[in-house]
């Protein structure tokens, strides 16, 4: 199975000299398509710096990115943003719908900014509203609908381009536990059965309990992995051990 990303020798420091903070030193993973990997650590630890670098948004100090082959790092900005568009799907914890526009035309908005004829477009959007169960709300307004129902409008977005990765950063946290699961739920039967490939960055061990791998990451260095191989509750109980060790977050499992 390819890989979808490889990180290689990543490093970022910030500041200048005598006041140096090294964000992320020697980071090195790889992402296979088809797998859901969640990256955990607790506050500073480093995971919105390789977020950030792994979504173009920062770059950094050395190192590589390859996603499909294609290394991103000092891709030029015009080649970048239709990389970005065409390569990455995005789910952020608030959102990021456009509230004068329709569920419908916010899912669709990456389609159209990339000329995609209109019956791929309503061909495509049937499909995924179908699979995340939102097809009876796309003609609603963001704001006429529930969070968990945003986020899957959201998701919807973040994968009608058939992206090679999508990246979720703390999805659930805007949620109940309702929605929380609902959402978990339907990014791992996206996983399952789209092959899509996610990378999720969470603080929360029952949303990493949906993951197949773990990465953590403490003191912006891979700390350690944990590979999934029993059941959810088996797994969620080995995560808890290390946020222990960590000094993370714990979430009951319900």
């Amino acid at each position: 199975m390819k890989n979808v990303l490889v990180a290689k020798s990543l490093k970022k420091v910030y500041g200048a000299k005598g006041n140096v903070y090294t964000a992320l030193n020697d980071i090195n993973f790889q992402i296979k398509e088809g797998e859901f990997i969640g990256i955990m650590g607790p506050s500073g630890a480093g995971k919105t710096t390789l977020l950030n670098i792994i979504s173009t948004i920062d770059t950094p100090s050395s190192g590589t990115v390859l996603v499909d082959g294609k290394n991103i790092v000092g891709m030029k900005e015009e080649r970048l943003s239709a990389f970005r568009r065409s390569k990455l799907g995005f789910i952020f914890q608030d959102f990021n719908l456009l509230d004068s526009l329709t569920l419908k035309e916010n899912i669709v908005l990456p389609l159209a900014l990339s000329n995609v004829k209109v019956s791929e477009i309503e061909k495509r959007v049937n499909e995924i509203a179908t699979t995340l169960g939102i097809k009876e709300i796309l003609n609603k307004y963001p704001y006429q609908v529930s969070g968990g129902q945003k986020q899957r409008a959201a998701s919807a977005r973040a994968i009608i381009n058939k992206p090679s990765l999508i990246l979720a950063d703390e999805p659930t946290g805007a949620l109940d536990s309702k929605s929380a699961t609902e959402l978990l739920q339907c990014l791992t039967d996206l996983n399952e059965n789209n092959n899509a490939s996610i990378m999720m960055v969470t603080h929360d061990a029952f949303s990493a309990s949906y993951c197949k791998r773990i990465l953590f990451i403490k003191d912006g260095e891979i700390f350690t992995e944990l590979v999934r191989g029993g059941s959810r509750k088996e797994f969620f109980d080995k995560i808890l051990d290390v946020l222990s060790t960590l000094g993370g977050a714990v979430n009951e499992l319900s």
